[in-house]
């Protein structure tokens, strides 16, 4: 019985007896003993509650996952088996030395456990990487999407901008020429009623000259005409011999007027106005020297055309030295001269 203890009930094999049969007990039973204390400790382990600590270790080079341990041999080997009928004793066999790569992953669970844990870790990290950079890839692209729009409302909101801008540059341009095209229309107004009134200012001026000039030559031409009177009558007067000429003018002969008129109108130049009224007169005395050049000019009567009556004295002294009279053989001391424009 004592010995039916040592033998191997386990081993589905039949080994031949061989020398050294105790060193082989020997050192199954230490197999046996360990593999029995690494399925205790094993069990416990699994049943004591894991703590929240964890531990990462990172080894310079990369290696490939352990192989899947072995299925750990059931509980019920360690648990006192049920009562069976005992086997008959079978003769004591050697065991056979145990082959070192069938028992490495028996000797090194430890290191397979934490090679499995190693690799679920680097797994779970690399899930983790996948995770994070999808995650920040659809941060990007949201944040894309984002400032793209910002940009589009910017761009929208700048457009708009420039938009009132320009419409209310363009309302302000149109209000600056409605405000300028009624200013110089006012102006113009102005300026047009201005220069009608003072048109009617001067032509009331001019007609009030007028008036006062007709006036003074009126008196002047009455006064010349007596004293002509007076200095003919001398001339013919009691006892006088009557061979003094009947007038000193061209007064008398009709072909000497007619000749000093002709000379006169040739030399003056004057186109009249349209807005001329009528076919005004200006009258002219002309006091002469005996070689027939101007003494003096002096004027009886305005014609109201100031241009008119300056063209007219200056053909007076451009016609000069006038001729004696024919008929007198003397050039008159003086003579007067009508002229209008009409007449040129």
């Amino acid at each position: 019985m004592k010995q039916s203890a040592y033998q191997p009930a386990q081993q589905p094999y039949a080994v031949p007896p061989e020398s050294g049969r105790w060193r082989a007990i020997v050192l199954a039973l230490l197999m046996h003993l360990f593999l029995v204390l690494f399925l205790w400790v094993g069990i416990r382990w699994q049943n004591d509650t894991p703590q929240t600590i964890e531990a990462e270790v990172w080894s310079p080079q990369v290696r490939e996952a352990a192989p899947t341990p072995p299925p750990p041999v059931p509980e019920e080997q360690v648990k006192a088996p049920e009562p069976k009928p005992e086997p008959e004793p079978r003769p004591v066999v050697k065991a056979p030395p145990p082959k070192a790569a069938e028992d490495e992953p028996e000797e090194k669970p430890d290191i397979a456990l934490e090679q499995e844990k190693k690799r679920r870790a680097l797994d779970k990290k690399r899930q983790e990487e996948e995770i994070a950079r999808i995650k920040q890839k659809r941060q990007e692209e949201a944040e894309k999407l984002a400032k793209a729009k910002e940009r589009e409302e910017l761009l929208k909101k700048e457009k708009l901008e420039k938009e009132k801008a320009e419409k209310e540059r363009l309302a302000k341009l149109e209000k600056e020429k409605e405000k300028a095209e009624k200013a110089e229309k006012d102006k113009a107004e102005k300026e047009k009623l201005a220069k009608l009134e003072k048109e009617k200012k001067e032509k009331a001026e001019k007609a009030e000259a007028k008036r006062r000039q007709d006036e003074a030559n009126e008196k002047l031409l009455a006064k010349s005409r007596e004293e002509e009177m007076r200095r003919l009558s001398g001339a013919v007067g009691p006892g006088g011999s009557g061979d003094a000429p009947k007038a000193q003018g061209p007064r008398g002969d009709a072909t000497y007027v007619n000749t000093l008129r002709t000379k006169i109108r040739g030399n003056t130049s004057f186109i009249p106005p349209a807005d001329i009224e009528g076919n005004p007169t200006v009258e002219y005395r002309v006091d002469l020297l005996p070689d027939g050049s101007v003494k003096s000019i002096k004027k009886l009567r305005s014609s109201g055309v100031s241009g008119f009556d300056e063209a007219v004295e200056r053909a007076i002294r451009k016609s000069e030295p006038f001729p004696a009279d024919k008929s007198t053989g003397k050039v008159p001391s003086d003579f007067t001269f009508k002229h209008t424009p009409k007449d040129l």
